[in-house]
């Protein structure tokens, strides 16, 4: 169940950057879809909530019940000039760091998917639930980024 759990995860790593396959940064960073978040936005958020979902499994697997803090991604969104970053830059951080963090998870025990941690919002959450949630994440960010191609005609 933990190495399905584990592809499942790292089949996304290439993701991102085959949903803005072939769009301009005009298009990357047009709002096709009223008072949503531009197709770079949704980029530059996944990479941000992939990073701290590394960092939680991380600290789930080594510490005991270690605080994870929860982020605002309004906030992250406001603060960052997000339509000036790299997009093809952030795939690849995207990429990279799913592999990375693949292959640090594929060498823990099974019992280690069992260890838990404190969510600041949600209370206890394991290991084994943060992989499903982020694979989870993923996906569903990447129905958005097609709704917004559809919206563009692409």
């Amino acid at each position: 169940m933990i190495t399905t759990l584990i592809d499942r995860y790292v089949a996304g790593a290439d993701a991102p950057a085959k949903a803005i396959a072939g769009l301009s940064a005009e298009e990357l960073n047009s709002h096709p879809v009223p008072g949503k978040w531009s197709v770079q936005q949704v980029i530059a958020h996944l990479v941000d909530s992939d990073l701290i979902a590394s960092d939680r499994m991380k600290r789930i697997a080594a510490m005991p019940r270690p605080l994870l803090i929860g982020y605002d991604e309004t906030a992250f969104a406001a603060a960052f000039a997000q339509d000036r970053i790299d997009p093809k830059l952030a795939c690849e951080l995207f990429r990279l760091n799913r592999l990375h963090t693949a292959a640090l998870l594929r060498a823990l025990p099974p019992e280690a998917f069992e260890r838990w941690g404190i969510h600041s919002e949600r209370g206890k959450v394991t290991l084994r639930e943060l992989l499903n949630d982020y694979s989870g994440h993923l996906e569903h960010h990447l129905r958005f980024i097609e709704e917004k191609r559809r919206a563009m005609g692409k």
